[in-house]
């Protein structure tokens, strides 16, 4: 295994300044792995210590993608570097809800300051763990990275749900923009 040392101000050199860069469109080769790891609850560690500047962890986040081969890299235009991803890379954090029923919206604020509407480009799914049941809540951010959902954001969806008609069965969810979300059968959920 093949590690780099970490240079932020390198890679910050080579942002564009002002919006999110296109990391998608980079396709440098992989330069190895870093000591980097983002914990199940959100934080990031490097070389196991967490990264406690917020900007530096926005930055990091910016140049993040999730690739085909199910791995995270860092992704500048000359450098690739995969990194560890226990869970989701983000964590929502807050949500806003905006009117009731079919004609309500949804919004997400991530652990890293992202802001995304739930709706038809940025799908809310629920995974079950099948030996314990319990449920873990995700929502897209962009490309193929996702944030899990807090628990107390869960059970504030969970609090929003309805029973509707969905895929010819009865599902408990919530709506958002337009499209309902299934959170399960009416019963499953709390």
């Amino acid at each position: 295994m093949n590690r780099k040392t970490l240079d932020p101000e390198a890679i910050a050199a080579q942002l564009p300044k002002g919006k999110v860069p296109p990391v998608d469109s980079w396709h440098p080769d992989f330069s190895g792995e870093l000591d980097m790891r983002i914990a199940r609850d959100g934080t990031w560690l490097y070389l196991g210590s967490p990264i406690k500047r917020h900007r530096m962890v926005k930055l990091f986040a910016s140049i993040l993608r999730h690739d085909e081969d199910s791995r995270y890299y860092l992704v500048t235009p000359v450098e690739k570097f995969a990194i560890l991803v226990e869970d989701a890379p983000f964590r929502a954090v807050a949500m806003d809800v905006h009117g009731t029923g079919r004609d309500q919206v949804l919004t997400f604020r991530t652990n890293v300051d992202d802001e995304v509407m739930a709706g038809p480009d940025h799908l809310i799914r629920l995974d079950i763990d099948p030996e314990t049941a319990e449920p873990s809540p995700y929502v897209h951010v962009r490309g193929r990275l996702e944030a899990s959902i807090n628990r107390a954001i869960f059970y504030d969806l969970a609090d929003l749900g309805l029973e509707e008609p969905y895929d010819g069965k009865c599902q408990f969810g919530v709506w958002s923009a337009g499209v309902f979300f299934p959170l399960g059968p009416p019963g499953s959920i709390m």
